[in-house]
């Protein structure tokens, strides 16, 4: 599955790909990991994308990270207006 988290509304945005999305969120959430997304506190999930198999996720992350920044947010206001945190709706 592809992902993007955000900080805040149309803040930092980051996209990765996960085989378990809630735990991967909850890592996001509780900071366990160091690296980008607790440096700026990425830790809302407001895009996912469900794929069948790694390989496509993992085209889909690269095509995803190599658009501009506009696209990005197209992408998540066509899905969620709101930049709702689509945690709870995963878990």
């Amino acid at each position: 599955m592809c992902t993007s988290l955000r900080a805040k509304k149309k803040g930092t945005l980051y996209t990765g790909v996960t085989s378990n999305l809630p735990g991967r969120v909850w890592q996001h959430k509780e900071k366990v990991v160091a690296g980008f997304t607790k440096k700026y506190d990425v830790s809302l999930l407001v895009y996912f994308e469900m794929h069948p198999v790694a390989e496509s996720a993992i085209l889909r992350e690269k095509q995803i990270k190599k658009w501009n920044r506009a696209w990005k947010i197209s992408l998540i206001e066509e899905n969620n207006p709101a930049w709702r945190d689509l945690y709870d709706e995963i878990v």
